[in-house]
């Protein structure tokens, strides 16, 4: 069976589907990845078949549209505007690589972003398509959408709101996105236009959740259809060596704080970037800087910080005392699989979502919105967490339990039993 994975977005995006086709291929699958022509050199060093999607996110997101739509987060329709002149320019394009990466396939699976051209290709080829996130984006009762704002405090039916925000999502989604979809649909795939109730993720769609029950527990609202599968963790080679100046920086000290915002670009990085020094100083520890793609300089760090450009979390997490991050699903898996506190700094999109989520599970303090952020408050929040023993257990007990599950092994045995059970059959052709 030859199955095709396509994905959009960062490398937080692509990574998952890495570790989730190595472990497909492993099991006698073909296996295809389609992402972004930026990740072909990290998708063929796992020894995966590799297929160009058009776009750059990078380049997307540093662009003065980028950042203006990531700072627009607090006004709905700016937000929502901001990501159709984002989107709109290579949809087109996009959806014909996802069709060459597709057309032999006899199963699709896609990542959330990539779910919207996905599901009209499938139906052009006749080829069933797996909706394969690491976000929780079936339909419940029993918590938010992640890609809706989190439900008020006061409020005093929150499963009314939670149940309600899946289609109110979905409908935000369609604004964006619909009259690009039918488009593509009427000219390139010869098919009618579809609409946006036929997008609804219900707890009987056939899924893969790439996250773990111990962090979000399967709502019973969802079927036997719905697999909660455990992270896709794409761990480090194992002979990997740091940089001599991170080894000795690590050894030079207690261990630091990790601090960055992976793909969030930012209007004034510099900004920042001081406020992040001035809380590590006000709260007395040491820290390690992601460049990110936020472009900040190396100039002027006192000898407490150490800026680096990237480091796998799986082996730098473990030895910080506590990691500062935006919250996107990857990030925030690698630092509570770590087993040390994570204060997370949410942006836009699920990122709030899973914030809130290490909050409630207390390993974390309480999340600070990235347009609420100080020195003051960063520097609170570290000294919380690195200080607060009950929290700092919590996170190790987590850990453990993250680090015993194989989610990529659990991912193969679900698409296993549904071949075997005949809810996926290899493609008919002519």
């Amino acid at each position: 069976m030859r199955i095709a994975i396509v994905t959009i977005g960062s490398r937080g995006d692509v990574q998952p589907y890495v570790a989730l086709g190595m472990g497909l291929q492993a099991a006698g699958f073909g296996v295809r990845l389609a992402a972004h022509e930026e990740f072909e050199p990290f998708v063929r060093s796992h020894g995966l078949e590799f297929a160009s999607v058009s776009g750059n996110p990078r380049e997307a997101m540093t662009t003065e549209n980028g950042k203006q739509w990531l700072e627009s987060q607090s006004n709905p329709i700016k937000f929502l505007r901001g990501m159709k002149r984002l989107a709109e320019p290579t949809m087109w394009q996009t959806a014909r690589d996802m069709m060459q990466a597709t057309e032999d396939a006899d199963l699709i699976l896609a990542s959330t972003l990539a779910l919207f051209s996905a599901q009209s290709i499938g139906e052009r080829l006749g080829v069933p398509v797996i909706a394969a996130s690491p976000q929780p984006i079936i339909t419940t009762r029993h918590f938010v959408s992640p890609a809706f704002p989190l439900p008020p405090a006061w409020l005093p039916f929150p499963q009314i709101y939670n149940r309600l925000s899946h289609p109110m999502a979905r409908k935000m989604m369609w604004t964006v996105f619909g009259d690009s979809i039918n488009k593509i649909r009427a000219d390139m795939l010869d098919l009618p236009p579809t609409r946006e109730r036929a997008w609804t993720l219900h707890g009987d769609l056939l899924a893969l959740l790439g996250y773990s029950e111990h962090v979000v527990p399967k709502p019973p609202d969802w079927g036997q259809s719905v697999h909660v599968t455990g992270y896709w963790f794409l761990d480090s080679a194992r002979d990997y060596r740091p940089p001599a100046a991170l080894a000795a920086f690590l050894d030079a000290g207690a261990p630091p704080v990790y601090v960055g915002f992976g793909s969030m670009a930012n209007r004034n990085p510099e900004a920042i970037r001081t406020l992040v020094l001035q809380a590590l100083e006000r709260s007395g520890q040491r820290g390690i800087l992601l460049t990110g793609w936020g472009g900040m300089s190396r100039a002027n760090l006192p000898d407490t910080v150490l800026q680096v450009d990237s480091i796998p979390h799986d082996w730098l997490f473990p030895r910080m005392a506590a990691v500062v991050h935006h919250g996107g699903a990857v990030t925030t898996a690698a630092g509570l699989r770590a087993g040390v506190p994570s204060i997370v700094i949410p942006f836009f999109a699920d990122q709030p979502f899973w914030a809130e989520r290490v909050y409630r599970l207390g390993v974390g303090p309480k999340p600070i919105p990235r347009s609420r952020l100080t020195a003051g408050g960063l520097a609170d929040a570290i000294r919380a967490a690195v200080s607060d023993r009950e929290m700092q257990r919590r996170a190790t007990s987590l850990g453990e339990k993250l680090r015993a599950e194989d989610g990529v092994a659990r991912a193969v045995e679900a698409i296993q039993r549904e071949v075997e059970r005949g809810n996926i059959r290899v493609a008919e052709r002519a």
